[in-house]
């Protein structure tokens, strides 16, 4: 009597396949026209990166930024979130909330906006984001003019937000502030956020 032989296990399900760069890396035109990329994929130095899912302090400070700078801001300024902006054919990064001006504004199918344009960008720090964040994207937001930039961090679950000013002699930020429990500052524009809105709400005991 004959045994028929164990049917080979399945194989496995293939991954994502991601593009190979070109010689000399991926250029920022190519953001949009690449296939399947995750969403909010940045261009650092032609490299693509792609980003980690977030934890809610993340999404909770994003969300009380846009809306804190949105009902603060002059009728010649707009905010968006995880907005890309074009530094340079090798760079676009994407911000996690930016001020720009409105005369930028001006096409609801774009999906960018000049690096000229923008007058605040700000960075909430992740765990895989703390190099990019702390060091290489204040260094290219700097070179590209942005005036100012604030990052964002979780200091035992509490805000910190430490604010930079672009310093004109030298193209290099300068910082002005670190706040703890309320941003108060005048630049760009007159701002008073409570940062400890941001901290999770805590059930109460049953």
């Amino acid at each position: 009597m004959s045994v028929e032989p164990a049917a080979p296990p399945p194989a496995p399900e293939p991954g994502p396949r991601w593009p190979i760069p070109p010689a000399g890396g991926w250029t920022a035109d190519d953001l949009d026209t690449l296939p399947n990329l995750p969403p909010h994929t940045e261009l650092i130095d032609g490299s693509l990166i792609f980003v980690s899912p977030q934890s809610i302090f993340h999404e909770r400070a994003i969300d009380l930024f846009k809306w804190q700078l949105r009902s603060a801001a002059p009728a010649d300024f707009e905010i968006f979130r995880e907005f890309t902006i074009d530094i340079d054919k090798r760079n676009r990064p994407e911000p996690d909330v930016v001020v720009v001006r409105t005369d930028v504004v001006d096409d609801l199918e774009q999906t960018r906006f000049p690096a000229e344009a923008v007058v605040l960008a700000i960075e909430v720090v992740s765990p895989d984001s703390v190099g990019r964040d702390r060091e290489t994207k204040p260094l290219k937001y700097a070179r590209a003019g942005i005036v100012h930039f604030w990052r964002v961090e979780n200091k035992d679950g509490h805000a910190v937000v430490y604010v930079y000013e672009l310093d004109p002699a030298t193209g290099a930020y300068v910082a002005t502030g670190i706040f703890h429990d309320r941003l108060k500052v005048s630049v760009p524009f007159t701002i008073d956020i409570d940062l400890t809105a941001i901290t999770p709400r805590h059930r109460p005991a049953k």
